[in-house]
């Protein structure tokens, strides 16, 4: 019995038909134009790798994303990339091996097992930049500047960013004395805000410190949340300070550059706690639960390959960036150009046509096709001997 449905695909699979893969390929060349105007340089990952290498240092979480399988030449273990960013880390660690900062960038196709908060797709088109070699507050800004930019040459409006910082929370269990269990206890209750089992968890183990780490909780809003947080977090120590200084630093820079940007502040926003050691920051529009672009600070990622080195960046799915956003639409122009086979004079004309940069669409023999279908607005007629382009409302008066 023949399958009624071969024509299905799987679920969260999805394939990109005309005139959307047009829309689409505009955009990545529009945001490859801006990544190269900043200094970014493109790499290209492979789709897949040994498994070994595609997941270290990554955390579990891209593990259960990653569909694995087995190398039929070496018997061992390979992965789908699922992120390209841990793959972009081992080429600026172990094959550039450069001195100073490295400005890189990528755009290409991922696969996951579930889909995630990237528009509910398991593949989506992931576009990012990853900046590496420089440890500051500075190069924070510059990458988040980067992704504002990617979002508006998308066309994406009314967007919101939402700030953190992930060594606040690091840095006030480490002090708290918590052990393992326990800071994943604390860590799931505050992605939740669960204030009354946070209370508990802390009254039942007699923290000397705990107050601070309630506080996370409580410390999210706008800019004024720094404010809040530099008296209720006076007294733990000078990392924590450190890690505020730089969140008012990159708020003040922001709000210097893009006045009209609502930014929140997040304490207790600890979106990637085993992968980020720094800032973190997304970006939110109206209407969508999830980040339509996401990033931050994951410093000494290198290591495992050899050579730690500071790193920030950030990444976004295109196929989402072009659902949401509202970039002017071009006007489809071409030439349609008759069958005539074995007149020279045509053929030469519509190679010199299409070398001149036109989109020009040949007639097929016996094919009735309505050249305002094939978005041809001109038509190459005959004139006096000569094949001349003229507008296709002319041949229709």
């Amino acid at each position: 019995m023949i399958p009624q449905d071969r024509w299905l695909l799987p679920e969260g699979i999805e394939e990109i038909l005309p005139p959307t893969a047009s829309r689409l390929e505009r955009l990545r060349r529009a945001l490859l134009d801006l990544y190269e105007r900043w200094g970014y340089e493109l790499v290209i990952p492979p789709l897949i790798e040994f498994l070994d290498s595609l997941l270290t240092g990554a955390g579990d979480d891209l593990e259960l994303q990653t569909f694995k399988l087995t190398d039929q030449l070496s018997g061992r273990m390979m992965g789908v990339r699922a992120d390209m960013t841990p793959q972009v880390a081992r080429i600026d660690a172990h094959l550039l091996k450069r001195a100073g900062p490295a400005r890189l960038c990528y755009l290409g196709p991922v696969l996951r097992t579930r889909a995630d908060g990237f528009g509910g797709s398991r593949s989506p088109y992931q576009a990012g930049v990853e900046l590496y070699g420089h440890r500051g507050h500075d190069s924070d800004l510059e990458v988040l500047t980067l992704m504002l930019k990617t979002l508006q040459t998308a066309g994406v409006g009314d967007v919101h960013l939402d700030l953190g910082h992930v060594a606040i929370f690091r840095e006030l269990t480490r002090q708290a004395g918590l052990d393992r269990e326990q800071e994943a206890r604390l860590f799931e209750a505050l992605q939740r805000k669960a204030l009354p089992e946070i209370r508990r968890d802390l009254a039942a183990w007699k923290l000397a410190c705990g107050e601070p780490l309630l506080a996370l909780a409580e410390l999210n809003g706008g800019p004024e949340v720094l404010d809040e947080a530099d008296s209720r977090l006076a007294l733990t120590g000078p990392n924590v300070h450190a890690a505020l200084a730089t969140l008012r630093q990159l708020m003040e820079a922001l709000q210097r550059q893009w006045p009209d940007l609502p930014i929140h502040v997040d304490l207790a926003e600890l979106r990637g706690y085993h992968y980020h050691t720094g800032v973190l920051f997304a970006a939110y529009v109206p209407g969508q639960g999830q980040a339509v672009a996401q990033g931050g600070r994951y410093d000494e990622i290198g290591q495992v390959f050899g050579r730690a080195r500071p790193a920030t960046g950030f990444s976004a799915d295109l196929a989402t960036l072009l659902l949401l956003g509202s970039a002017p639409e071009p006007v489809a122009t071409g030439i349609y150009a008759p069958a005539l086979a074995d007149d020279p004079t045509l053929e030469q004309q519509v190679a010199t046509l299409r070398d001149q940069g036109e989109r020009v669409v040949r007639a097929l023999p016996g094919a009735a096709v309505e050249p305002r279908g094939l978005d041809c607005d001109r038509i190459l007629a005959q004139q006096e001997g000569a094949w001349v382009v003229t507008p296709w409302s002319l041949q229709t008066t």
